[in-house]
């Protein structure tokens, strides 16, 4: 141990030393900034990939995921050509005592006379990112009105959103066949929805506030943590100087569900802009439609409020927000209130009250040296529930905080640039099962370091490597490597590989297990998680009569060293937890095809198979719960003068195996499979200038899960279980809201 940690500290020191040197070194002149784009509508967002290039020359670079880029100068040329699809290229000359450019392109083209207006598609992959990142844009997002996060991926190939369980209304996603916890999920790049959050955070996210997001596959970089095992969501929110000045949504569905979301900008001066989101819910309805005498969905009422701020100063720029959420949530049978006893003979319920309070810093400074900045990012979260699940009592508080400072810089020219920081996670967790202390504290410090080289738009590679100290576990590293190789314009080669760690919150992570009578079995203490990633992606564009097509087919295989088992195999009333023994990985294969056949009209189909196997009483079996493959097929068309969008998505989800039913009563055992079944949705929208007025259908054939819960007439029955949940359990799910928006 002596000898890892004289290794650390003498990397530390290395590796600063390294920076001092570079950053002290005389530098070729370049220039930088960002580069947005404004769509027909006055949405103002980082134009990803857009092209930059000395007018006259043949050098230039293109925009990152933020819309950053840094150039080169070139003796003569003092003027840059900034272009992207479907946008209007505009010339600019640059300022070389700022050596700065922030400039906007406009979503349209002006020919002879004739204006011609044309839509960048609602998602798609980052041209120049080592790392396969799909953007699910804002004009995504409303196609199908989603109400929160688990809604935000219905016309997604690559992740997968289901119910936990048949009581509670809690979702969870799906990732490279694995479960969502092996997904870093960030706001802004700041860790987010951990912990007890995991259960119903998907919900704790309104559609409307959302900007875009990012989904990225395989290991992230290690800037951004250790926990990224099957890949990284990274939520971006809207942003007062970026958006519309007002926006208001109302939505209602069939189910009684209404919402209220309103976002409000204000530019307080020059420097200075603030923004407000507020979001409220309620769905009051008690629905029983398949006549279990459980209601098909909770009772929950919502309150959501984020407040952020922004200073823009001539090298300094900060950002500020707190938020606040209140959730009461009420599920379980339909005569259940708050005042009944959990006793045989009441009616079963569970009720899960939420208090969580957000606050969050980003600061960053930019030195004379160009391209050279200094970033410190701050956040803390605290998170209060208090829970019943039927007779079981779980009550829990956790409290985070992380901080990440960041330094980049490039060596000679910005063909080579690093990347380093230290950062620090804190989490506290006081959790309390029917009276059972299970409280815990993480501590864990690190140092990073990442080299990037690229060539032309060519070839990039990227590689990192951190070293973290756990306060339980003690020293561990990741190592992490990324590749792009572009042959020519068409055609791009990634490659990742990485390893990743997490340590388990057994409880608040496997919460919808609470919703049945199983008993909670530790059997031994968890260890880190920990696993390796390996990806390969391949994308070729094509232009087909004018049309473009772009195919991207992947291959990504996650290998566990060591899992934290949760198995419900062994026993029809109990669950245990250990660690692993044996084997444990995932092989995901995807195709996804993109193409617009005619104008306005948007079609994607995609294809992936799930090879997922866990050692589970000594034997490799496929996991349960996970379906073997997917299809989907999304279509969007929007008419020529944009009056009408038209929306219609198929998904086709493979059947899988089932918990083993071996102890059940013969009477409710369900057999060893769950068939394949198919979900249609469908939105119709009307536009105008400043609204729009949207309804649609979700689960257009109402096909659902029939009897999702064993024992619904006797749940204080030992074999009560509402968590085998495989597809829908609510029918069809009609809609209708309003969107307006007021532009600055």
């Amino acid at each position: 141990m002596k000898a890892i940690k004289s290794i650390y500290i003498k990397g530390i020191a290395l590796l600063y030393t390294v920076l001092l040197l570079t950053s002290a070194g005389i530098a070729q002149d370049i220039i930088h900034g960002h580069i947005y784009g404004k769509d027909d509508k006055g949405n103002i967002s980082p134009l990803v990939g857009a092209n930059i290039i000395w007018l006259g020359s043949t050098t230039g670079t293109s925009a990152d995921s933020e819309g950053h880029f840094m150039l080169q100068t070139v003796k003569g040329f003092d003027k840059i050509v900034i272009s992207f699809i479907g946008f209007k290229t505009d010339t600019v000359l640059v300022d070389f005592k700022t050596k700065v450019v922030e400039h906007t392109l406009i979503q349209e083209n002006t020919i002879e006379g004739v204006t011609v207006t044309t839509t960048v598609p609602g998602t798609h992959l980052q041209r120049l990112n080592p790392i396969q990142t799909q953007v699910i844009t804002n004009n995504e997002l409303k196609r199908a009105a989603c109400c929160n996060l688990s809604e935000s991926f219905e016309t997604n190939a690559s992740v997968d959103v289901s119910y936990s369980d048949a009581v509670t209304g809690a979702k969870q996603i799906q990732l490279l066949g694995l479960a969502g916890i092996y997904t870093q999920m960030q706001f802004e790049n700041v860790p987010t929805l951990r912990g007890l959050a995991s259960a119903y955070g998907l919900g704790y996210v309104p559609g409307p506030w959302m900007e875009s997001i990012q989904v990225s596959k395989g290991t992230a970089s290690v800037a951004n943590g250790y926990e990224s095992i099957t890949g990284q969501i990274n939520i971006e929110f809207k942003k007062p100087w970026e958006q519309e000045k007002m926006h208001l949504n109302l939505y209602a569905n069939n189910l009684g569900m209404t919402e209220f979301n309103a976002n409000y900008a204000v530019d307080v001066n020059e420097k200075v802009s603030t923004m407000i989101l507020a979001h409220g819910s309620h769905l009051g309805n008690r629905i029983d439609h398949n006549e279990d005498n459980f209601l098909d969905h909770p009772l929950t009422t919502q309150y959501h409020l984020f407040n952020r701020w922004k200073y823009q100063g001539e090298k300094f720029e900060s950002n500020i927000g707190v938020k606040f959420l209140q959730e009461k949530r009420l599920a379980g049978q339909v005569d259940y209130d708050r005042s009944t006893e959990q006793t045989v003979g009441n009616p079963y319920g569970i009720d899960v009250n939420t208090n969580r309070f957000e606050a969050f810093s980003k600061t960053g400074y930019i030195f004379d040296r160009p391209s050279t900045s200094l970033g410190w990012i701050n956040a803390f979260t605290y998170h209060d529930q208090t829970s019943n699940y039927g007779p079981r009592a779980y009550d829990a508080r956790q409290n985070s905080y992380h901080s990440n400072l960041i330094f980049m810089t490039y060596i000679g020219n910005t063909n080579h640039t690093i990347k380093s920081g230290v950062n620090f996670n804190y989490d506290g967790y006081i959790e309390s099962l029917n009276g059972v202390n299970l409280n815990r504290y993480e501590r864990v410090p690190g140092v990073y370091a990442e080299y990037t080289y690229k060539h032309l738009e060519m070839l990039t590679l990227m590689a990192g490597y951190r070293v973290d100290h756990h306060s339980k576990f003690g020293y561990f590293t990741t190592p992490r490597f990324h590749a792009m190789y572009k042959p020519w314009e068409q055609l791009t080669f990634r490659a990742s590989a990485g390893k990743g760690y997490r340590y388990p919150s057994a409880v608040s992570e496997n919460s919808n297990l609470l919703a049945s009578n199983r008993q909670f079995v530790f059997e031994e203490d968890a260890k880190l998680e920990e696993a390796w990633n390996f990806g390969l992606n391949i994308t070729q564009r094509y232009k087909i009569w004018g049309k473009n097509l772009t195919i991207s087919t992947d291959y990504y295989h996650t290998n566990f060293e060591n899992q934290y088992i949760v198995d419900t195999d062994r026993d029809a009333t109990s669950v245990y937890f250990h660690n692993l023994e044996g084997k444990s990985y995932s092989n995901s294969y995807q195709i996804e095809i993109n193409t617009q056949p005619v104008k306005g009209l948007d079609l994607t189909m995609a294809y992936r198979i799930n090879d997922v196997k866990t050692t589970i009483n000594g034997e490799l079996q496929q996991k349960p719960l996970v379906s073997k493959n997917k299809g989907l097929v999304s279509i969007s068309y929007k008419t020529p003068l944009k009056k009408w969008q038209f929306d219609y998505t198929i998904q086709l989800n493979g059947g899988g195996r089932l918990p083993s039913m071996d102890g059940y009563p013969v009477d409710v055992q369900m057999g060893m499979d769950f068939p394949s079944y198919t979900t249609m949705n469908f939105q119709l929208t009307k536009l105008f200038r400043k609204w729009d007025l949207y309804v649609g259908v979700e689960n257009l054939t109402g096909f659902k899960q029939h009897h999702p819960i064993i024992y619904p007439e006797n749940p204080y029955n030992q074999y009560f279980d509402a968590s085998q949940v495989w597809g829908p359990i609510t029918g069809a799910k009609y809609y209708a809201g309003i969107r307006i928006s007021m532009w600055k």
